[in-house]
């Protein structure tokens, strides 16, 4: 028989005629047999769906060990693509051929009937065959090109940013750090942890952003962006936090505040329009099975502008609610995500950008007011799940930034590089950091973070 090129599953459901000799390759859903042959449907991970197999006894000689398949065993079919004679499908394939590659015993955790997020977090390296977590990692795949698309059609310039960094960007000391120092017999000098004996001769952590980097290059490049992982060593256990996660973070010269909200908000429309077009499937499973408001949640981001205010005003209009909030409301303090969504579903009812921070509650690097009292920051705020951007344009002015990194307890000699660059040329510039799994559970409505990422990385957890 010859050998054919395989056809991804989802492509053969898609065909708009029937295929005389089609070679597909997949995973065992489920079988059933009938007196002369067997149902199978197969599963590749291309599709939601999967494709019914039809073997017959006559036509197989193999068909005595086909009956003994179980969910989970790996086939490779071959055959004719005809129309279907069942109800919810157009297709199915009869078999001329089918090689048994892989068998499964009755152990396979995943057998057809549901199964809890946590049970299946403990089977992380299966449970992409689930019809849940294919589709979210089919749809995170999507989206990580739309990312892509949306930069590379504005001009921007994908760079590459340092995992491994000697600078905290965003001052919070809540780091990796990245040492060869033999842990249970370091060098010392006056009595301290000599790290000039380290492999790079310094501290050194793993990155909480590229954004300090990506500055350097946009000050020269004009626009530029990173798409790449970041981690936090905070303690945190919430189904929002992660230890390791991926950030998108563009960043522009001459480019002030509000060109920066502008990019943002396309920036999250543009992500949510393109799920909805190109992975209907899944969000359809989504909206059936996850949150039955998504994609109602959605369409209220999709079709509003979004709404602009200080944070002053923020805080005035929550002060002035009446609705109890479990966490105070005052000038200088965080917004929560509880007045973060009375903003966006209840107040303005469309998605809410705020700007204007208390420079207190800010890192050193964004831009200060004229005011004095403010920096030029920005948080994109959307139903469902409060922030979802924070931004800012950065501080250009050399003499203004060397007294923020002073209060903020830094050293300026520590950030020569950072500080050069207000030293030669400097212009107004800006720039933001999005999430990407924060973006994936907006989208798909999984409530988890680490049912968005394929192997989560959390505290206390790193077993896959």
């Amino acid at each position: 028989m010859a050998q054919l090129s395989p056809t991804p599953i989802k492509d053969a459901l898609q065909s708009t005629e029937p295929i005389d000799a089609i070679r597909v390759q997949g995973w065992v859903r489920t079988r059933r047999d009938s007196k002369d042959f067997s149902f199978i449907e197969l599963n590749d991970g291309s599709s939601l769906r999967n494709l019914q197999i039809i073997a017959k006894k006559e036509t197989l000689p193999n068909y005595a060990d086909i009956q003994k398949l179980s969910t989970g065993a790996s086939v490779v079919v071959q055959g004719a693509l005809v129309a279907s004679q069942g109800k919810g499908q157009k297709w199915e394939l009869v078999a001329d051929n089918i090689e048994i590659v892989g068998t499964a015993d009755d152990s396979y955790p995943l057998q057809k009937k549901g199964h809890t997020p946590e049970f299946l977090r403990e089977i992380a390296h299966l449970r992409p065959r689930s019809n849940l977590f294919g589709s979210v990692f089919r749809v995170r795949s999507r989206l990580a090109f739309a990312v892509h698309e949306f930069f590379q059609q504005r001009g921007f310039i994908y760079v590459h940013t340092p995992i491994i960094t000697g600078s905290d960007c965003e001052g919070a000391g809540e780091l990796f750090r990245v040492s060869t120092i033999d842990l249970t017999n370091p060098p010392r000098k006056n009595g301290e942890i000599d790290y000039t004996q380290d492999f790079f001769a310094r501290q050194t952590y793993l990155t909480v952003s590229g954004q300090l980097e990506a500055e350097a290059l946009a000050l020269a490049l004009a626009k530029v962006y990173t798409f790449g992982p970041t981690f936090r060593a905070e303690n945190s256990n919430t189904s929002r936090h992660a230890s390791e996660f991926w950030m998108i973070e563009p960043e522009m010269a001459f480019c002030d505040l509000n060109g920066n909200m502008d990019l943002a908000e396309e920036f999250v429309k543009y992500l949510i329009a393109d799920a909805r077009k190109h992975c209907p499937d899944e969000m359809e499973l989504f909206a059936t099975f996850v949150d039955k408001e998504l994609l109602a949640r959605l369409d209220f981001v999709l079709e509003r502008p979004f709404q602009r205010i200080a944070y002053t005003d923020a805080v005035d209009l929550l002060k002035k609610s009446g609705e109890r909030f479990e966490f105070p409301i005052g000038y200088g303090l965080n917004l929560q995500s509880e007045h973060e969504r009375w903003l966006t579903e209840k107040h303005f009812k469309r998605p809410v950008t705020v700007f204007n921070f208390p420079k207190e509650i800010k890192p050193f690097y964004m831009r200060v007011s004229d005011d004095g009292r403010t920096v030029a920051a920005m948080d994109l705020l959307v139903p469902g799940i409060g922030e979802i951007v924070g931004g800012s344009q950065r501080e250009e002015r050399l003499d203004v930034l060397e007294e923020n990194m002073r209060r903020h307890n830094m050293d300026p000699a520590d950030y020569k590089w950072y500080l050069d660059l207000r030293r030669y040329g400097t212009v107004p510039h800006s720039g933001f950091g999005l999430g990407f799994e924060r973006m994936l559970m907006f989208v798909t409505g999984v409530p988890n973070i680490r049912d968005v990422i394929p192997f989560a990385r959390t505290p206390g957890s790193a077993e896959f």
